[in-house]
């Protein structure tokens, strides 16, 4: 995918950009710690993210009361389809100890790291690190201006975080009682699917930390379920692959575990057997000739070769040939290219081919 969008989209190049729930803190932080200080809040607040951009943000709620300042900023993520588009992101701030430094403290609907393996230590509020160091510079630069001490305490709340994490990997991670608030660049990227790849990277980091062996890569529910009932393994094994299969494969190259198994619908894994390692419908497609040419190898008939060409789906083609064995000579050219992408790991892969009813109709 390109660095702005996917162009296999619409009007792809019209896509606009918008700011992480870190940049939206961070311009919080910066308005709310001038109004503490005595100089009234910033209104639009301007912040320097780390790539030099200055976006300007429009406050949505301040209010200030004994030993406290808190600013509010409503989260922009532009034509990206973020579940926290929309969402209030507010900052408190409070004076800190001397010689505290920046503390962090999470606010209502911002979660608590549970599970080890993520870069937070467990029991820290789930504010990762680079939107830590966003929000240090501005204490920074504001307590210099003023000339103070940079010892203060940030307590971040997004509204109704506790639902918006239900729709997000959070429990899984366990990261429990909200969001997380993220962010490298400061900047969201439309349909860039960064987010849902740095989630499979955490994902893989969590399982590894509480000694789990064995991860599955699914391509959706349905797959996962699937998979569930048949390895029975702990929920924190289980990764929501989507079709990001390179996202997955490539860190776990750098990453291993002792088994991998990725589960997924028939043409998803077509796509993947066919050499293909991003499985979106708009990136990828099953070339039906190398499913006639599979088929000729396990001995389909010159009528039944005959109608492969022209059929509508995979799924349709699936449904004429499986008694061949067609699905489980998917999952074996499935393996071979994840064990090929895998390189000399040492990962053991498997492959588990799900029909639309949620049956595990292929296997290698």
């Amino acid at each position: 995918m390109s660095e702005t969008v996917d162009q296999h989209l619409p009007h792809a190049k019209s896509l606009r950009r918008g700011w992480t729930t870190g940049a939206c803190a961070t311009a919080a932080t910066k308005s709310a710690l001038t109004a503490l200080l005595g100089s009234g809040f910033v209104d639009p607040v301007v912040i320097t993210l780390p790539g030099g951009q200055q976006p300007a943000f429009a406050l949505a709620h301040e209010t200030a009361g004994e030993g406290f300042a808190e600013a509010g900023i409503i989260k922009d993520a532009g034509d990206d389809p973020d579940v926290t588009h929309g969402a209030l992101v507010t900052v408190r701030v409070e004076q800190g100890p001397v010689g505290s430094g920046v503390q962090f403290r999470a606010g209502k609907g911002v979660g608590i790291v549970t599970k080890p393996g993520l870069p937070l230590a467990v029991g820290e509020p789930a504010i990762n690190p680079a939107p830590r160091s966003m929000m240090t510079g501005v204490v920074d630069e504001v307590a210099a201006e003023f000339g103070v001490a940079a010892d203060f305490a940030i307590t971040i709340s997004v509204r109704d975080g506790e639902q918006l994490a239900e729709r997000t990997w959070n429990p899984r991670l366990g990261i429990l009682g909200g969001l997380s608030i993220l962010g490298t660049t400061g900047i969201v990227i439309p349909y860039s699917c960064a987010a849902w790849i740095h989630s499979i990277h955490r994902g893989i980091d969590v399982a590894r930390a509480m000694g789990l062996n064995h991860v599955v890569g699914s391509t959706g529910d349905l797959s996962e379920k699937a998979a569930q009932a048949h390895l029975g393994l702990p929920i924190e094994a289980y990764l929501d692959m989507g079709d990001f299969a390179g996202g997955l494969l490539k860190y776990l190259k750098q990453h291993p575990v002792e088994r991998l198994t990725i589960a997924g619908g028939f043409a998803k894994l077509v796509k993947l057997a066919q050499g293909s390692l991003d499985l979106h419908s708009a990136r990828s497609s099953v070339e039906l000739a190398g499913l006639a040419a599979m088929l000729a190898e396990l001995g389909a008939n010159a009528a039944l070769l005959a109608k492969v060409p022209t059929a509508n789906t995979a799924n349709e083609v699936l449904g004429m040939a499986n008694e061949l064995g067609l699905a489980n000579a998917v999952a074996r050219a499935a393996k071979a290219k994840v064990e090929k992408t895998l390189g000399a790991s040492g990962v053991a892969v498997s492959i588990l081919v799900v029909d639309r009813a949620g049956a595990i109709v292929g296997e290698a």
